[in-house]
């Protein structure tokens, strides 16, 4: 009896310790639970709110003629063209991801042509009918469509500025007021700064000078622009 008993407590602490034995083996083989990771905050989208001032520059190529009823003659169109620098100043609003602004700019501009074709050169312009500008600003709302840092916009306003026509008593000048619309595009370079490239096409509409046959405002002079400019925004 006691050696059974003996053998019984025998196989028992031998099952025990090989058991044990057993367990890191099984400790190892457990999966281990996967590293928890923390989410990334989601990058802000750019934001265009805000005022902004700047400075551009360009190129504009635009069309004028003469014409003097009294005299009966016309020159008929022809071409203008001259670079223009200046500074805007401006406010965008942004919801979602459309933008509403408005700015406005003024510009020194050294755009002329001349012609020397039909007889009111002759009479008004001493052979040469020659159209200038010299400043040119507008003021105009703004539409755009922010896809992060770019946005492409329709701008449309009021501009104003002068037309000069040389002629044979001297240069004559008149300021005026007309209509420009055109689009552009902006970048975002970094959370202040921002670059831009826009065409306006510009119309002041006819100065009305004193003509040589008359002596009377007869000689009417109208003139449009077409635009390209760069420029460069710092936005607070």
């Amino acid at each position: 009896m006691k050696r059974s008993v003996t053998l019984l407590l025998v196989s028992v602490f031998a099952i025990a310790g090989a058991m044990s034995a057993q367990v890191p083996v099984f400790a190892a083989d457990m999966p281990r639970a996967a590293p928890v990771y923390k989410a990334q905050p989601a990058p802000q989208s750019y934001d265009w709110t805000g005022f902004y001032i700047g400075i551009n520059g360009g190129y504009g190529f635009g069309r004028s003629s003469w014409s003097d009823p009294a005299a009966g003659t016309d020159s008929g169109r022809f071409n203008t063209s001259g670079g223009t620098f200046g500074g805007q100043l401006g406010y965008n609003w942004q919801t979602g991801p459309a933008v509403f602004g408005i700015e406005t700019d003024l510009n020194w501009i050294n755009a002329k042509g001349s012609s020397s074709a039909g007889g009111v050169c002759l009479t008004d312009g001493a052979g040469q009918c020659q159209t200038k500008q010299s400043w040119l600003g507008t003021t105009r709302a703004r539409v755009g469509y922010a896809i992060d840092r770019w946005l492409p916009y329709i701008p449309g306003g009021v501009a104003y500025g002068d037309i000069r026509a040389d002629q044979a008593t001297g240069s004559s000048s008149s300021t005026k007021t007309g209509w420009t619309a055109g689009g552009g595009v902006e970048y975002g370079i970094d959370r202040n700064w921002s670059a831009k490239l826009e065409y306006l096409h510009v119309d002041l509409g006819t100065a009305s000078f004193m003509g040589a046959a008359s002596g009377t405002p007869t000689l009417n002079v109208p003139i449009t622009d077409d635009i390209v400019r760069a420029g460069l925004n710092y936005r607070w």
